[in-house]
């Protein structure tokens, strides 16, 4: 997975995010990709279109759960 979401990553600035930041928001989505916002080439955080972030919560629930862990280490 790791490898899969480090291919999807693109940059940006944040001059460039401010400007445009509905139109990133939806090349992100159609690109099933992210954004990393950078301020003098030093990484201020990411915009994740809300897809990925709502897989990206789900995973995490499940990733929390005792039972989900359980059955996966039976598996």
């Amino acid at each position: 997975m790791l490898q899969q979401l480090i291919s999807d990553e693109k940059f940006t600035n944040v001059q460039r995010a401010q400007a445009g930041l509905t139109r990133l928001f939806k090349k992100a989505a159609k690109t099933k990709s992210f954004y990393r916002v950078l301020k003098n080439d030093q990484p201020l955080g990411v915009l994740l279109p809300n897809s990925m972030w709502e897989g990206l919560i789900e995973d995490l629930e499940a990733l929390s759960s005792p039972s989900y862990l359980r059955r996966i280490a039976q598996a």
